[in-house]
């Protein structure tokens, strides 16, 4: 059976501070850059029939950090696109929308939750397609997403896998049931 694992990247500025960051291409800072070359040997012994990122410079870089320089860069694996919400805080937007999260409320001239599921359902296809393990590096929202989808569950249902950066996820089988082997490691 298939194995997708996940990497999210290291921490950036606007990720520590709680900021929607998804088109904005932010570096990581010197701790995320560490944190990224300590993945690298956790993930030095499997080996991936393919190797996936983020286009986005944070992914990018944690994938050439932890041993992955060649990684294929995949459009679909970007961070939800947060609209006009892109570099504020969960606090701030609930000053005007009070309640409001990413999994239950629109984002003005962003992405839904069905097309962020779109979008991860593909990446979902190519893991069961590949001869072997896939490693994939990306985002937290996207990455939760992708749990979701794995497990056939609806995109906002990713509201209930959290992930910290720099951390390393498995998602597997048991089975012919898609099951998460490991989580936010």
């Amino acid at each position: 059976m298939h194995e997708l694992w996940i990497v999210r990247h290291g921490p950036t500025e606007w990720s520590q501070a709680g900021r929607h960051t998804s088109t904005t291409d932010l570096p990581l800072l010197p701790e995320g850059e560490e944190r990224a070359r300590d993945l690298a040997p956790r993930l030095a012994d499997v080996d991936f029939a393919r190797v996936l990122t983020s286009p986005r410079t944070r992914a990018r870089r944690t994938a050439e950090l932890a041993g992955f320089p060649d990684a294929e860069e995949c459009e679909d694996l970007a961070e939800w696109a947060y609209g006009e919400y892109e570099g504020i805080t969960t606090p701030q937007i609930r000053e005007t929308v009070p309640g409001w999260t990413v999994w239950t409320h629109p984002v003005p001239g962003g992405e839904t939750p069905a097309q962020v599921g779109e979008r991860l359902d593909r990446v979902v296809a190519l893991a069961e397609e590949a001869p072997g393990p896939v490693l994939a590096f990306a985002h937290g929202h996207s990455l939760r997403v992708l749990g979701a989808r794995w497990l056939g569950l609806a995109a906002t249902e990713g509201r209930l896998l959290r992930l910290d950066t720099a951390t390393v996820s498995v998602l597997g089988h048991e089975r012919e049931t898609r099951v998460v082997l490991r989580w936010n490691s």
